[in-house]
C-alpha cells in the first residue's frame, strides 16, 4: 500500500479533501528506527514532526515504565509538537519500525481543521482514559466483565401454547424468574411479575396461554456487551430480564439480581431501593446515595453522557416514587395528566449537583384538575428538595401555576412563544422547549413534538434559537489561549458550563428544531441534524467529541470537589490540570467556536 493509500484510510487525514491529502502526501518523509532506538526523550527537546507509525512496535515509556504502545497508523508526537513543550515521555522502539513524518508547519495545519480538532479531542479523552486503567480495574472489575461471562445456565424456554399454569410450574421446578418464548421467528419473554401483574392480579384464568401475557419481542444485549452497558441498558429501558445472544444463538438470560453483584454503589441498586421505598423520607434517603454512586461511576472512567443519564433515571425513578405516593395520600387523580421533565432533566444531561426543571400537562377542566395537581406537585418539589435538588430560581417547576396547563393549552402556549420578540422568551424556550413526559396516563409529548416540527416553518423563532446558540462565547482568545476569570467568585477559572457544554446544547437545539427533528438529548439531536442536512459530519463529530470530553472533565471536578468537603461547581483552573487535558480544553473550545462562527454565517445573525 503506497502512503497516500495508508493515510486516507486513517484519521484524522481519511477527512482531508483530495488536495489536501495530496499535500500531505507530498510533505512526508520516512525514517527507520531500530529496536531501542529512541525517537523522542522525556524532558528532552520539543518535536519537530508529527510521527505516523507505518509498521513496527512503538513504546511510550514513562520513567522506565511501558505505559502504552503506537499501532500501525497511530500517531505520536502530537501534544510535544502543537504546544512546543518536551515530551511528557519517552518514545521507542520496541522492533524495527517505519514512519511517516510531517513538518510542523503541515501538521499544524491539518489539526487546525475541524476533523483535526476533533481527532485531538478524541486523542486526549482515549490518553486520559488509558491513564486511568489501572485505576479503574482496582475499583470494580466485574463492571468490565463481558455479560456473557455473567450468564448462569442454559436459557429455559417453552411454546406460546403453553399454559400459565405450566410455565409457572416450570419456572418454580427450574428455580428461575423468566421463560423465553420462540413464536412466529421472534423471541418473546414472560417473568414472574408478568404472572403477577397480569395473571393473579387480574384474576386471570391458570389455562390462559402464554402467548396473551407475554411480552412478545423481548429486546436482546450482545454477549460482548460490557456488564457496565447491560445495566445502562436496563436502567433506561426499565427492564430486569435481558436475553443475551451471541451470533444469533441464544446463550441465556440476565437478570437485575446478576448485576447486583457488580456491587453496591450501582445505579441499578440504587434505582431499586427507590423504587421499593414505602413512604417519602426512604426515597429521600435513597436518592441522597447518588453522589456516592456517581463517583464510583467517574472513578470507574464510564462514558460521561452515560453518567449524565443515571442521573436523570435515578431523578425519574424518584420522581415516579413521590408521585406515586403522593396520589396514595391524596386520591385518584381527577383528571388523565403527565409529568413532563425540562431544560436538562428532560435532554437527561444532569451533574451531581442540579437544580429542579418540571412542569404538568393534563386533560380536561382546569378548575377540577387545579387543586390537586397543585398539592401533588408541591408533594414531589418538597421531597426533591430535601433530597438535595433545590428549587428552580426562575419558578420553573410544576409548582407554578403557570406551568401546570391542560394538554391543549401547552400546544397555544408553544404557539405564543414562538412568536414572541421579547429577548426573555428565548432564554425561556432554552427550558421550555426541552421537555421529555416521565410519567402518567395522557400521553403528552406527541402533542408537543407537532409544535416542536411547526417551528422550523418559523424564520423569525428560528432567528431567536440561532441567537440564544450565540449568546454565550468558549473562553479562547485570539492567540488560543484560555481566557479566565480575572475578577469575581472564581478567579483564574473556566466556567465549563456556560463557556462549552451549554453553548453546545444551544447549537444542537437550534439545529434540530430548524431540521424539523424532535430529538431531546444534545448528541441525538445533533445526529438528526446531520441526517436532515443541517449540519455536515465534521462539524457533527468535532462537537460531540468537545462535548463529552468537558462533561468529562466536568465530572472529575465534581467528585474532587466532593472529596475535599465542597459543594460541586463548575468553574475549572487550567493550571490544575495536566498538559493534556489543558490541551484538550483549548481544542474543545476551539471546536465550539467554529461551530458558532458556521451557525452565524447559515442563520445571517451576528454573535453579540
Amino acid at each position: 500500500m503506497d502512503v497516500r493509500s495508508f493515510l486516507a484510510e486513517r484519521p484524522p487525514f481519511s477527512a482531508l479533501g483530495e488536495d489536501e491529502l495530496d499535500r500531505v502526501v507530498a510533505s512526508v518523509e520516512i525514517e527507520h528506527f531500530p529496536p531501542g532506538a529512541v525517537i523522542l526523550e522525556q524532558a528532552g527537546a520539543p518535536a519537530t514532526h508529527l510521527y505516523i507509525l507505518r509498521k513496527g512496535a512503538i513504546q511510550i515509556v514513562d520513567e522506565g515504565e511501558v505505559i502504552d504502545e503506537v499501532g500501525d497508523g497511530e500517531v505520536f508526537g502530537m501534544w510535544s509538537l502543537l504546544g512546543q513543550v518536551t515530551p511528557l515521555a519517552t518514545v521507542r522502539a520496541a522492533e524495527d519500525s517505519l514512519c511517516y513524518l510531517l513538518p510542523k508547519d503541515v501538521a499544524s495545519q491539518i489539526f487546525q481543521s475541524t476533523p483535526g480538532i476533533a481527532f485531538v479531542v478524541s486523542t486526549v479523552r482515549r490518553d486520559l482514559l488509558h491513564s486511568q486503567e489501572n485505576r479503574k480495574a482496582a475499583i470494580d472489575p466485574a463492571r468490565y466483565r463481558q455479560v456473557g461471562a455473567i450468564i448462569r445456565r442454559p436459557p429455559v424456554t417453552c411454546g406460546p401454547e403453553t399454559t400459565v399454569a405450566e410455565a409457572a410450574d416450570l419456572m418454580a421446578r427450574e428455580r428461575i424468574s423468566s421463560l423465553l418464548v420462540r413464536h412466529d421467528g421472534q423471541l418473546g419473554i414472560l417473568t414472574d411479575r408478568d404472572l403477577r401483574s397480569r395473571i393473579v392480579a387480574q384474576r386471570r384464568s391458570a389455562d390462559t396461554p402464554v402467548r396473551e401475557v407475554m411480552t412478545p419481542q423481548a429486546q436482546t444485549i450482545g454477549a460482548d456487551a460490557m456488564a457496565g452497558e447491560v445495566l445502562l441498558t436496563m436502567l433506561e429501558g426499565g427492564f430486569h430480564h435481558l436475553p443475551v445472544v451471541d451470533g444469533g444463538h441464544l446463550v441465556g438470560v440476565v437478570t437485575d439480581t446478576d448485576l447486583m453483584g457488580i456491587g453496591r454503589d450501582t445505579p441499578f441498586a440504587l434505582k431499586s431501593a427507590i423504587e421499593r421505598a414505602p413512604d417519602r423520607a426512604t426515597v429521600v434517603e435513597a436518592v441522597r446515595d447518588l453522589p456516592r454512586v456517581i463517583t464510583a461511576l467517574v472513578d470507574a472512567s464510564t462514558d460521561p453522557v452515560d453518567v449524565g443519564h443515571v442521573i436523570a433515571f435515578t431523578i425519574d425513578a424518584a420522581t415516579r416514587r413521590l408521585l406515586e405516593l403522593g396520589i396514595a395520600e391524596l386520591g385518584e387523580p381527577p383528571v388523565r395528566w403527565a409529568w413532563l421533565a425540562l431544560g436538562s432533566a428532560a435532554r437527561q444531561e444532569q451533574a451531581i449537583r442540579t437544580d429542579q426543571d418540571h412542569a404538568l400537562a393534563f386533560e380536561g377542566d382546569s378548575d377540577v384538575a387545579e387543586p390537586y395537581l397543585g398539592r401533588l406537585a408541591e408533594l414531589v418539589t418538597s421531597a426533591m428538595e430535601e433530597a438535595g435538588f433545590p428549587r428552580c430560581r426562575g419558578n420553573v417547576m410544576a409548582t407554578n401555576e403557570a406551568l401546570r396547563l391542560s394538554l391543549h393549552s401547552w400546544v397555544d402556549r408553544y404557539d405564543v412563544w414562538m412568536n414572541e420578540v421579547d429577548p426573555k422568551a428565548s432564554e425561556q424556550l432554552s427550558i421550555v422547549f426541552d421537555y421529555r413526559q416521565v410519567t402518567g396516563d395522557l400521553v403528552a409529548e406527541p402533542r408537543l413534538d407537532e409544535a416542536m416540527v411547526s417551528a422550523r416553518q418559523r424564520p423569525q423563532f428560528l432567528r431567536r434559537l440561532a441567537h440564544r446558540a450565540l449568546d454565550l462565547r468558549p473562553p479562547i482568545g485570539f492567540v488560543r489561549g484560555l481566557v479566565t476569570e480575572h475578577g469575581g467568585e472564581h478567579p483564574g477559572a473556566i466556567d465549563l458550563k456556560h463557556g462549552g457544554i451549554l453553548i453546545i446544547g444551544n447549537l444542537a437545539r437550534a439545529h434540530a428544531i430548524a431540521s424539523g427533528v424532535t430529538a431531546k438529548r444534545t448528541l441525538h439531536r445533533l445526529r438528526g441534524a446531520e441526517a436532515a442536512g443541517r449540519i455536515d459530519a465534521e462539524t457533527r463529530e468535532g462537537l460531540e467529541e468537545a462535548f463529552r470530553f468537558l462533561w468529562e472533565v466536568r465530572l472529575a471536578h465534581h467528585v474532587e470537589r466532593m472529596r475535599l468537603g465542597h459543594e460541586p461547581d463548575d468553574f475549572v483552573d487550567p493550571k490544575e490540570l495536566g498538559d493534556v487535558a489543558r490541551q484538550g480544553l483549548k481544542e474543545s473550545f476551539r471546536i465550539v467556536a467554529r461551530a458558532q462562527k458556521q451557525l452565524a454565517l447559515d442563520a445571517g445573525v451576528r454573535a453579540r
